[in-house]
């Protein structure tokens, strides 16, 4: 057939040049992206890949809701406090990344943290720790009038604790009220008031917190020193491990003073007693003061409140 009797094919459709697809995928999935990768920098920031500082925030309120509430919480208290650990945690990791976010960069440890590496600016940082605390402040507000006074303590003390250690010496005892400060508030929640056995369970606490961060600060002693942060590794020097087996057999003791004045018994006797071979454990973990064993030793302090807090809760569940 001849090509010129063939119909001729239709004319392209012309593009308006002032068109503009409404979707442009590569544009879409860039933008997903870069919320993804936001919003893991944020999780990093605030230590949801090492969930350590809940545990050892949880144990305590835990042991004193228990003892507050004579075994049985009130169940709405109970999910306030465990969603008050975690975002008080989560507040106190971002507010202490802020204020050494000049330190960090010459720390080996910490070198890499989304603050100190500048994959997080100081002002989005600011940004989330005032959506926290404004999350923390609504869940205090749930409570009682006198543990929402202890509640706003609370926070002043995890505020403040990022600058104390530039300038004291013992920083670990005040990290200890801060992550202490649960146990007064979950007897103010329940009870009405803060009784002696109260205190009692929170100076075991602040003695606790002082022993697992000072093996925690033994990690960094090197870059602490050069760069000018205080703590009672570098304050106790070669007498740390002695002072930290001293404050851990301090503990216990607490501890079996708070069996006694709450009227506990054997099934709690014996958390006591597994939570002390825990401790003997951590000090051969730190008998040479290696940094990654004495990082070993921080962590299983999280073994250290879970014995304690099963004996306790047995010694309710079988007292009837």
């Amino acid at each position: 057939m001849n090509a010129e009797l063939l119909p001729a094919p239709p004319p392209k459709p012309r593009r308006d040049p002032k068109y503009k697809p409404r979707f442009k995928p590569n544009r879409v999935r860039a933008a997903v992206l870069a919320i993804g990768s936001t919003l893991r920098e944020y999780a990093l920031l605030i230590r949801l890949h090492r969930p350590i500082g809940i545990w050892l925030l949880m144990w305590p309120a835990l042991w004193a809701l228990w003892i507050a509430g004579q075994g049985r919480p009130d169940q709405k208290l109970l999910m306030l406090f465990l969603a008050g650990i975690f975002v008080m945690r989560s507040a106190g990791c971002v507010i202490n990344d802020y204020a050494d976010r000049d330190f960090d960069p010459s720390v080996a440890r910490t070198r890499d943290r989304p603050l100190a590496a500048k994959r997080v600016a100081p002002g989005e940082a600011m940004v989330l720790f005032v959506v926290l605390g404004l999350v923390a402040t609504w869940l205090a507000m749930q409570l009682e009038p006198l543990a929402r006074l202890y509640a706003a303590a609370g926070g002043l003390l995890a505020v403040t604790y990022p600058w104390l250690k530039r300038y004291v010496s013992l920083p670990q005892f005040y990290l200890g009220v801060a992550f202490g400060w649960s146990v007064p508030m979950a007897f103010a929640a329940i009870t009405g008031e803060v009784p002696r056995v109260a205190w009692l369970l929170l100076a075991a606490v602040v003695l606790w917190a002082a022993v697992y961060d000072t093996m925690y600060a033994m990690v960094d002693r090197k870059d602490d020193l050069r760069i000018g942060i205080k703590s009672t590794a570098i304050l106790f020097g070669d007498a740390d491990r002695v002072v930290i087996g001293v404050m851990q057999l301090m503990v216990l003791f607490a501890l079996w003073l708070v069996g006694d004045e709450a009227t506990l018994g054997y099934w709690y006797r014996a958390g006591v007693a597994a939570g002390a071979t825990f401790f003997v454990y951590q000090q051969w973990l730190i008998r040479a003061r290696e940094p990654d064993a004495c990082f070993r030793a921080f962590n299983n302090n999280h073994y250290f409140g879970l014995v304690v807090f099963v004996g306790l809760a047995l010694d309710y569940l079988y007292r009837g």
